[in-house]
């Protein structure tokens, strides 16, 4: 059958705003992990009433779906793999200090975040759609690097404390924000932004991504993208679950195509056998 053709939706850098207070403002941030997020309920509700100009809220609650490929790719929820991936973090004592690393697909940005708590040089943060950038990781970001992170709520997830609709005001600009830079756009085009752009650019010793390999048809890019993007002596942490059902990707369908192109040797690091079979796979250049 014909390749079905990948929607190049085009690259764009976004700038953190000067006034901190305002990236905040109308948010509900929440915790969980010990992270601070953005509720996405209320940005939804928000996107609905107008914030939204790529209209994905929209498209995704007329389709009642939480993928439209081309269109929208999910960044408005927190997939459980990304918490499979930070608890892997944790165990396998993975040290951030002074790496440069992308979240790639980032939605909320929590594995991006978790990286800039472990005192990482650099972080970028990549996803498909501006809105999820704009709404939910540029917030996030700010809550978590700030003195509004202060403001003492537990992790919702295990306490049920309902989230804090006021944060408190930013008051400076913490080192860790001068540190972030925000991408949205397809893979190829961040890519091509990246490598082209005027701005200082060096490649990755960590690439983070959790649940990007639903659609075969994106194997391609993703791949690429990974190859370009990467240091020669960068590692590539990466989780999924074992199937898609109903889009077709999985672990080990990715598995094959790395192993098709013979640029990475990839490896499972770790196999969650708990409710559905997720894993995380580590790759490095061969």
């Amino acid at each position: 059958p014909p390749k079905k053709k990948v929607c190049l939706k085009a690259a764009k850098e976004h700038e953190m705003p000067e006034d901190l207070n305002k990236i905040l403002e109308n948010k509900a941030i929440e915790t969980v992990s010990g992270l601070y997020y953005i509720n996405m309920p209320l940005v939804e509700i928000s996107c609905l009433d107008g914030a939204d100009r790529e209209g994905i809220v929209s498209k995704s609650v007329s389709s009642r779906s939480d993928l439209i490929p081309g269109v929208y790719e999910g960044g408005l929820k927190i997939w459980e793999c990304t918490f499979d991936l930070i608890n892997y973090f944790s165990e396998a004592k993975i040290q951030f200090t002074n790496k440069t690393v992308l979240d790639l697909g980032c939605g909320a940005g929590l594995l991006g975040i978790v990286a800039l708590r472990g005192e990482a040089e650099k972080v970028h943060f990549q996803d498909y759609n501006s809105t999820v950038i704009d709404e939910i990781t540029l917030p996030s970001v700010v809550a978590n690097c700030t003195e509004c992170s202060k403001m003492g709520s537990g992790d919702n997830r295990k306490t049920g404390t309902p989230p804090s609709k006021r944060p408190k005001k930013v008051k400076c600009l913490p080192d860790a924000l001068t540190k972030c830079r925000f991408f949205s756009g397809e893979w190829s085009e961040v890519s091509q932004l990246l490598l082209s752009s005027n701005k200082a650019f060096s490649k990755y010793d960590l690439i983070l991504t959790s649940e990007t390999i639903y659609n075969p048809d994106y194997y391609s890019a993703l791949h690429d993208t990974l190859a370009q993007l990467l240091d020669k002596n960068g590692r590539v942490y990466l989780a999924s679950k074992i199937h898609y059902f109903g889009v077709g990707g999985g672990i080990h369908l990715f598995e094959k195509f790395v192993e098709e192109r013979n640029v990475f040797r990839s490896s499972i690091v770790k196999t969650i056998d708990k409710g559905l079979k997720r894993c995380i796979m580590e790759m490095v250049f061969k």
